[in-house]
């Protein structure tokens, strides 16, 4: 069945309990209880009432400053995350580059990891095999093959698990300020990779603090602010959200 669109989000709200992910110790509990202090609930509310809708090959371009809501956003997209209310529909295979090398073990070595991170991305040996040598050249880490990761930079890790990310041209390809890893040249080569996927239909969500970087690349650019939606539009939203910083 043909959607309209490739990625509706409807009404997402994300609460997280600071009280409980703030290292929750039962001592403490029993002091608060014993001084007959109650526990107040810190309820943060990261997104609250966020919709919007993605087009078949739009490029759409998330802004705000930090604790806005963008990564968060991304996450609840990507599956990563469960809304606390609302929903989000995708139609199309998912590529998250939200938290580069998050699947990767460090005790093992970049070939290990290229197989493993490959696998958890579904995609067979076989598969790997054929296009490894793509990867290992678009990494251009031919001689740490067989270091371990934990020996790599981050900017290492981070060049290694893009070329395994956007190995396959994905449907919906969603980006957590990846472009700014790496050295200069790195991050020319995986912005041109960015471009070449986008020019071939590929949906993206993207996050940057780039203001340059989302005018350049993006068609509808989505202003959060403290979690809420503030603006939704072209590229104007992006000198909106300048003249407002300056101000």
């Amino acid at each position: 069945m043909e959607h309209n669109y490739m990625v509706e989000v409807d009404n997402v709200s994300m609460r997280f309990n600071l009280g409980i992910e703030k290292g929750f110790s039962l001592k403490q509990w029993f002091v608060d209880i014993g001084s007959g202090k109650k526990k107040e609930k810190k309820d943060f509310w990261a997104l609250t009432d966020v919709s919007f809708k993605v087009k078949k090959g739009e490029v759409i371009g998330f802004i705000g400053s930090n604790g806005a809501g963008k990564s968060t956003m991304l996450k609840v997209v990507a599956g990563v995350m469960n809304p606390t209310k609302g929903g989000v529909k995708s139609y199309g295979n998912i590529c998250p580059m939200i938290e580069l090398g998050a699947g990767f073990d460090s005790q093992l070595t970049a070939r290990e990891n290229i197989y493993l991170n490959g696998a958890i991305m579904g995609y067979s040996k076989e598969f790997i095999d054929s296009k490894f040598q793509e990867i290992v050249d678009f990494s251009e880490l031919h001689d740490f093959l067989d270091v371990p990761v934990q020996n790599f930079s981050s900017g290492m890790v981070a060049r290694l698990a893009f070329s395994v990310a956007t190995v396959v041209d994905p449907e919906i390809l969603i980006v957590d300020e990846i472009l700014s890893v790496g050295d200069i040249a790195f991050q020319n080569k995986s912005e041109q990779k960015m471009l070449s996927m986008i020019n071939g239909g590929t949906t993206v969500l993207f996050v940057s603090h780039s203001i340059e970087q989302i005018k350049k690349m993006c068609d509808t650019v989505v202003w959060l602010d403290h979690g809420h939606v503030k603006m939704i539009g072209g590229k104007e939203v992006c000198d909106e959200y300048m003249r407002t910083m300056m101000g």
